[in-house]
């Protein structure tokens, strides 16, 4: 029998004693560390407020950028930059469901877009629909053109839903992100030191008036926005406004497609939004429109809109006008023309705007949006104000490929699309609907430019160009009379009166020889993690 000592047992229950302590020690110790690394940005905010509501970061943890808005390009940017690990801080004016007659097609080059960003579930439950093309209506003649996505996986399509419902999964989205901050107020000017951008001033949803600060602004406040000037050049024009309307219970002549009939006097849209809803957009040139008070808007929808309809889609229509419930919103084109101001960006259509006929503002945004994050990605300190503000340069003149095709297309087939009592125009409409129905490359060219999938400068004004002398020489055959020769001359000159002042206001060199702007060369390079 061993005897062991009792000296010996005591110092072992004392070690295996003070191990434990110790153990429970660290381990308490190293939760709370944790736990303090885990604090929400939210509170981090509240910690580092200065007197009068200020929110200004003292440290690495404060805010990285301040995003004004979110719709659609400042909650995707939000969710884009704070994954990227920046604390970001979201201001918006109301964050009630959005209700909006436009922003509800989203062509397939802008879901590419949305899956490179990793916010695709952002369409799921809420009844988006695919769409797989257009149906190209004039004078009894249809013709339909299908996306080019064969080279694409089979849930490549374009899709249409309620705008306010995929902004709301958007926002909830972005506010799952515990970098992300999403406060409802409304911003009324920026905060700027010595020409450069430190915050913005804001009024809270209680009338508070507080400031933000951080190294960078973005202003995604739409196409109201009362920010822009002082960052950019704003020239809108406002050709046209949009009567909205939501037909139910009716099936479009082709299932899944977005319907263009091209009417008198300018086009006419129809494409789903839900399984049971169908929206209506008609485009009345001119800012001037009949009143909706009074019934004039609905006598014009009847009387001049309803006749062009096709027979399936009239009497849901005749039907959603005497509902009553006639929205309208102007359409607005403006120019990307920015003045790079240190410390802020203009993004979405706070910046860049196009007629909505192609239903393209959303791929612009989205495309944006990666650019930017490209080009911040290996920005680590965001507080170098000079260094930010040319590697921003470098946003503007890489984003003009992509963003000026989509641009100089809408206008220009919204020029086209229009009718017109001059015979040149109206041979360059009945051409380009001719040209189209061709199919083969003469309906995937353009519908490629036009989805977002292939959208090349080049390819655009090549193909612009090929409708006019197909025009030419429609009217040149069989036997050329001098008249036909006028009419053809005067097409070709309306055709270059319509696209190259579109061109020269996106900016010649940007858009085609962005290579040749020196900005193009002060974006950081990219390391790629391996």
């Amino acid at each position: 029998m061993v005897i062991i000592d009792q000296h010996v047992l005591w110092t072992f229950f004392v070690s295996l004693l003070g191990f434990v302590l110790l153990y429970t020690l660290r381990r308490t110790d190293n939760d709370n560390q944790r736990k303090l690394k885990k604090r929400t940005f939210q509170e981090d905010c509240k910690k580092q407020s200065l007197n009068g509501g200020e929110c200004r970061p003292r440290d690495v943890s404060g805010t990285d950028v301040i995003i004004v808005g979110a719709g659609v390009a400042g909650s995707a940017l939000a969710y884009t930059l704070g994954n990227d690990g920046r604390r970001v801080h979201v201001i918006e004016r109301d964050l009630t469901e959005p209700d909006r007659i436009v922003g509800e097609l989203l062509q397939p080059g802008g879901y590419l877009k949305l899956i490179e960003l990793g916010l695709e579930d952002c369409l799921e439950e809420i009844d988006a629909q695919r769409v797989l093309g257009y149906a190209l209506f004039m004078d009894g003649k249809n013709t339909r053109l299908s996306y080019p996505l064969e080279k694409f996986h089979s849930d490549v399509a374009g899709r249409s839903f309620h705008n306010g419902r995929f902004v709301q999964r958007m926002r909830k989205k972005a506010t799952t992100l515990t970098d992300v901050l999403l406060e409802q107020g409304t911003v009324t000017s920026l905060v700027e030191e010595n020409g450069t951008v430190r915050g913005v001033q804001y009024k809270t949803k209680d009338g508070q008036e507080q400031k933000a600060y951080a190294p960078l602004t973005i202003v995604c406040d739409g196409c109201f926005s009362n920010l822009r000037r002082s960052l950019c050049n704003p020239k809108v024009d406002v050709p046209s406004c949009f009567v909205g309307l939501v037909l139910e219970n009716c099936q479009l002549p082709f299932a899944n497609h977005g319907h263009v009939i091209l009417g008198d006097p300018s086009p006419m849209l129809f494409y789903p939004i839900s399984n049971s809803e169908v929206r209506c957009l008609v485009d009345v040139p001119g800012q001037k429109l009949p009143s909706v008070a009074n019934g004039d808007m609905a006598n014009y929808l009847k009387t001049v809109v309803a006749p062009q309809i096709p027979p399936e889609l009239h009497d849901a229509f005749v039907s959603a006008v005497d509902k009553g419930n006639i929205r309208t919103m102007p359409n607005r084109s403006m120019p990307a023309d920015p003045h790079p101001t240190p410390g802020a960006l203009l993004m979405g259509d706070a910046f860049n705007m196009r007629h909505p006929l192609t239903g393209g503002g959303m791929t612009v945004a989205l495309s944006d949006i990666v650019i930017l994050r490209d080009l911040l990605k290996p920005l680590r300190d965001l507080n170098d104000a000079a260094s930010l503000s040319k590697y921003l340069e470098s946003f503007y003149t890489l984003r003009k490929p992509v963003a000026s095709t989509i641009n100089t297309l809408a206008g220009a087939l919204y020029e086209v699309f229009c009718a017109s009592p001059d015979q040149a125009r109206k041979e360059m409409r009945d051409a380009c609907f001719d040209y189209l129905s061709l199919g083969g490359i003469f309906s995937t060219g353009p519908v490629a430019l036009l989805s977002g999938l292939n959208p090349r400068p080049l390819s655009l004004v090549l193909h612009f160009f090929s409708v006019a002398i197909y025009g030419v020489g429609r009217l040149l055959l069989p036997f050329p009379s001098p008249k036909r020769i006028w009419i053809g001359a005067r097409l070709i000159s309306s055709a270059s009166g319509i696209i190259f002042p579109i061109i020269r206001a996106e900016g010649v060199r940007q858009m085609f020889l962005p290579a040749t702007m020196p900005a193009y060369y002060r974006a950081p390079p990219v390391k790629l993690d391996l």
